[in-house]
C-alpha cells in the first residue's frame, strides 16, 4: 500500500509534520498550510489510496460513520509503515500528526495503535465511531481536536466521548469548538497556531 506523497525539506534538527487530507482532498490540501505554520518543518502529505466514487481516502467505509474495520487496521499499518520510513528519511526526534475527517481518523488509529509514533496530534472534526481499547502508551501525548457543534458528519457527542476517552488515558487534550458544522472555520487554524507554539518554541 504504497502512497505518493509531498514533501517538503525542513532545516536539519527541526520536526517532521505529517498532514492527512480529508475525503475528496489531496496531499495538496494541507501541505502549504504546515509550511506556514511550522516554516522550519519537514513536511510530508500522503495521499490515501482508496476511492470512493472518485473521492481519495485513507480506509474504505459502507456509509457515513460506518467503516470497513478489516480494511481500516490493514491501512493503519500501511500508515504506520509510511510514518516510520519517513521519520527515517529526515532523521527527526518529534513527528506532529494533522489530519481532517478521514485523515484525522486514520492519524486517530495510528495514535491508537503506536502513541509512542506521534507526539503532538491535531484531529480536525474526527469520527470514532466505536469505543477503542485501553491504550496507556498514550499518556503525556498532546491531543488537540477540534469540532463543529452542530456537525452532521462527526455528532458531537462522540467527538466528547473520543476526548474523554484520550483524557482517561493521560493525553493532555485540548477540544475545541465553533458553533457550525463539518467546514473548517479561522478560530480552528487559531487554535492549531497556539497549539504549535510549544513545537515552535
Amino acid at each position: 500500500m504504497a502512497y505518493i506523497a509531498k514533501r517538503t525539506e525542513g532545516r536539519e534538527g527541526a520536526p517532521l509534520f505529517l498532514t492527512f487530507h480529508g475525503t475528496g482532498g489531496t496531499e495538496d490540501q494541507f501541505h502549504e498550510l504546515a509550511e506556514q505554520l511550522l516554516p522550519d518543518a519537514h513536511v510530508a502529505s500522503p495521499r490515501g489510496n482508496v476511492s470512493e466514487m472518485g473521492a481519495l481516502r485513507f480506509f474504505r467505509r459502507s456509509g457515513e460513520g460506518v467503516y470497513d474495520m478489516d480494511d481500516l487496521v490493514a491501512r493503519t499499518d500501511a500508515m504506520i509503515d509510511f510514518i516510520e520510513e519517513e521519520r527515517g528519511r529526515s532523521a527527526v526526534n518529534r513527528i506532529i500528526g494533522l489530519g481532517y475527517s478521514n485523515g484525522a481518523n486514520i492519524l486517530a488509529a495510528v495514535a491508537l495503535k503506536r502513541p509512542d509514533l506521534v507526539d503532538d496530534v491535531v484531529l480536525l472534526h474526527p469520527l470514532i465511531p466505536w469505543a477503542p481499547d485501553p491504550q496507556p502508551g498514550l499518556a503525556g501525548r498532546r491531543v488537540l481536536i477540534t469540532a463543529g457543534k452542530r456537525d452532521p458528519i462527526c455528532p458531537a457527542p462522540q467527538t466528547r466521548a473520543l476526548a474523554a476517552y484520550l483524557t482517561a488515558q493521560g493525553a493532555q487534550v485540548d477540544l475545541v469548538w465553533h458553533p457550525g458544522g463539518h467546514e473548517i472555520r479561522q478560530e480552528e487554524i487559531q487554535a492549531v497556531q497556539r497549539f504549535l507554539e510549544l513545537v515552535a518554541a
